[in-house]
């Protein structure tokens, strides 16, 4: 474990740096380099995806399924289950580099990254990316729909139908996409994790079409669970808080608001990647084998029911 790592330990808080470059985003309003613009090496403060223990086999040869899998969350999960010994498919949609970067990642740790990019609002794609881990790897174990976006609005009438149609199109009509392409390939003993957000269970008032989202996720997820139980597929969720990624400061949230990201939970800060990745880990292995219809919440302690 690292001395950055080992910080993280019951900390409350950011440090001076860390909220200087937290501020330096905000000013940017879209990304310290604009060439790169919505990718994670154009944030200042750049994201803490890192696994900080070694490996223990958790995953070792299994193949799973990332989608928005090319930064932030995404990045720290893939590269979590590569250190437990799983090789991973990552979808992206639109950022190669980060998608590339994150396969790199996958491969130091000795594991083979498969790098899918298109759209999960689409069927068709859902099914090319299935088949194509598929006829790479021989087999798929896990399923994690993480894929999301969201466009910040301070009134319910700026959301335009087709901000609406895109946001219920990735974050929830994707993961049906994505299940219905991968429940024929996943054996007894798999598992779906699926991506919610702690706005589902305490609303954000300038997040109204994505919390409406999030909540449709977690219902999904808990409705597909009875679904898939007799099948001996496991299906949770994981609920993050405010958690540092290109998602908060490159989606058009006010530069006041992403300047205080994070503060206003009981730790006094924004999560990193690689704090919520392990719940996506616990989930998705065996030492959570007698959870099914669940949700995780890495949250900075904000108390929630469910």
């Amino acid at each position: 474990m690292t001395d950055t790592q080992q910080a993280n330990l019951g900390k409350t808080g950011e440090s001076p740096q860390e909220r200087d470059a937290k501020a330096a985003d905000a000013q940017a309003g879209t990304s310290a380099a604009p060439d790169r613009e919505g990718q994670e090496a154009a944030l200042t403060r750049e994201p803490r995806w890192q696994p900080v223990y070694s490996g223990s086999n958790r995953l070792k040869g299994k193949v799973a399924i990332v989608t928005g899998g090319d930064s932030g969350i995404g990045r720290a999960v893939a590269a979590l289950f590569a250190r437990e010994g799983a090789n991973v498919a990552i979808v992206y949609r639109e950022d190669y580099e980060d998608a590339q970067d994150t396969a790199a990642i996958v491969e130091q740790e000795g594991a083979t990254a498969l790098t899918l990019q298109g759209d999960v609002g689409d069927p068709a794609f859902c099914e090319q990316a299935v088949n194509a881990t598929i006829d790479r790897f021989g087999r798929l174990d896990v399923l994690v729909n993480n894929a999301g976006e969201q466009h910040p609005a301070e009134d319910i009438r700026d959301i335009t139908q087709e901000q609406l149609n895109a946001t219920f199109r990735t974050n929830i009509f994707g993961m049906f996409h994505m299940v219905q392409a991968a429940v024929g390939h996943l054996p007894a003993g798999s598992a779906i994790v699926n991506c919610t957000s702690v706005t589902m269970y305490k609303g954000a008032p300038q997040l109204l079409d994505y919390s409406a989202t999030k909540g449709a996720i977690t219902t999904f997820t808990r409705s597909l669970s009875q679904n898939l139980v007799e099948k001996g597929i496991r299906v949770n969720a994981v609920a993050p808080g405010p958690i540092w990624t290109p998602l908060n400061p490159q989606g058009g949230a006010d530069p006041e608001k992403v300047r205080h990201f994070g503060e206003d939970t009981p730790m006094g800060r924004p999560g990193e990647p690689n704090e919520v990745a392990p719940a996506f880990l616990f989930l998705a292995c065996a030492d959570g084998s007698y959870m099914t219809g669940q949700v995780l919440h890495p949250n900075g302690g904000t108390v929630v029911n469910g």
